[in-house]
């Protein structure tokens, strides 16, 4: 990082910054979203919902605005602690956001709905998404349909997968903020260490080659991560499970599964940092993790 107050020299008049907070139903193209706004993948993306359990933080940076893009777990109604904090993360954005974006996938049938009691008085944008999944001529009518609701400040659709439409939406959002400085240096992308997106990288490879409870049951904790000049960077990454059958599932016949496992998760990691690693996985098993205040709160999960 630059020296303190470093990166507010020369800026522009009339420069803009900004919370944007990326919330909505699971499964609606939030991440998908958001790294193609910031231009790098950050969060981790499945077909599978509720992959998104932390607050991610994405900056996307240029000479007049700076926006802090804040993609959320996907709301649903919590079965267990672990998803109650989540919730809790999505409030903490809506409270701390200058600007909400409440994705809603094109596809989907139009809610009952679209009160923002809960969100207060902060303005807010519809983005449609998944825009290319529809005909063509049913696109503009879509958007008519929900302009006529007047429940948002703009109605944006969007393909995140085509580009279709990200530089209008872009365009959009910087309109809604606020005058200011930037919050962060102009290079930054993110302010997660390297650690955060390792154990991320290797639970989306977990999302991909798992079924059923696996994936929703486990967490990643990067024990150590040693950078060296001379030879690969060493990673230690645990693979915490709710049970043993699961932690059989992990491993496989032979520890075939965990090793095709570190390998995927490997390859994605060494192209994401930049520089060869040796990663070394191991599965444990705490029963009832996900419930537990002292597991997660020793695992990075924090309540409100």
């Amino acid at each position: 990082m630059s020296e303190s107050g470093a990166f507010f020299e020369a800026i522009p008049e009339g420069h803009k910054s900004g919370y944007v907070a990326l919330i909505g139903k699971p499964n609606v193209g939030k991440s998908t979203l958001m790294n193609a706004l910031v231009g790098r993948k950050l969060s981790i993306v499945t077909r599978k919902p509720q992959t998104t359990r932390h607050r991610v933080l994405g900056i996307h940076s240029d000479e007049d605005h700076q926006i802090i893009f804040l993609d959320t777990p996907g709301i649903i109604t919590p079965e267990y602690r672990l998803q109650e904090i989540m919730m809790g993360s999505v409030k903490d954005a809506i409270r701390d956001a200058d600007l909400l974006l409440f994705l809603h996938e094109a596809t989907q049938e139009q809610p009952d709905t679209f009160s923002l009691d809960w969100v207060g008085d902060t303005p807010a944008f519809l983005v449609l998404t998944k825009m290319d999944r529809i005909p063509q001529e049913e696109a503009l009518p879509l958007v008519e349909s929900y302009l006529e609701l007047k429940a948002f400040d703009e109605v944006v659709p969007t393909s995140a997968l085509k580009g279709f439409n990200l530089d209008t939406l872009l365009d959009q959002i910087v309109a809604h903020l606020p005058e200011g400085p930037p919050f962060y240096p102009k290079e930054m992308i993110s302010e997660h260490p390297e650690r955060f997106f390792v154990a991320e990288i290797i639970r989306e490879k977990i999302f991909q080659q798992f079924r059923e409870e696996v994936p929703y049951s486990t967490q990643v904790n990067v024990t150590t991560y040693e950078e060296r000049t001379d030879e690969k960077d060493f990673i230690d990454a645990e693979i915490v499970v709710n049970k043993n059958s699961q932690k059989g599932i992990l491993i496989g016949k032979g520890g075939r599964a965990l090793k095709r496992l570190g390998t995927a998760a490997r390859k994605d990691i060494e192209e994401f940092v930049g520089t060869g690693v040796y990663l070394q996985l191991h599965v444990k098993v705490r029963k009832n993790w996900r419930d537990k205040d002292t597991f997660l709160r020793s695992y990075g999960y924090r309540s409100s």
